[in-house]
């Protein structure tokens, strides 16, 4: 599996965590007083998020992506389905069939 297409499964699987956060622990802990919901889920999505950007700084190193880029993928990741559109230019870059850049990255150890 490629860097390109974990990055890809970790960005949805921190989307889907989010949106169980927002759309599911959240009332359950206000609407009917279990605040263990939202223990459970915000610890899951805090780990998947930690993995997000770890996933995240992966790709863009690899890709030699731009800050922009790289950018609008962290913001994906604070917004309510903000993953699941990003997921469309993911999508077509693998398709694309982009290889990751050859050439080392300055600085970088061999």
């Amino acid at each position: 599996m490629s860097t390109l297409q974990q990055f890809r499964v970790v960005a949805l699987l921190e989307g889907a965590s989010f949106i169980v956060l927002l759309f599911v622990a959240m009332p359950m802990k206000y609407l009917a007083g279990m605040p263990l919901a939202t223990r459970v889920a915000g610890s899951v999505h805090g780990l998947l998020f930690l993995l997000f950007l770890t996933a995240l700084i992966r790709a863009s190193v690899e890709y030699r992506w731009p800050v922009r880029r790289a950018l609008a993928a962290f913001v994906s990741s604070i917004l309510p389905f903000g993953t699941f559109v990003f997921d469309r230019s993911i999508r077509r870059e693998i398709a694309g069939g982009r290889a990751p850049c050859a050439a080392p990255v300055e600085g970088a150890r061999p």
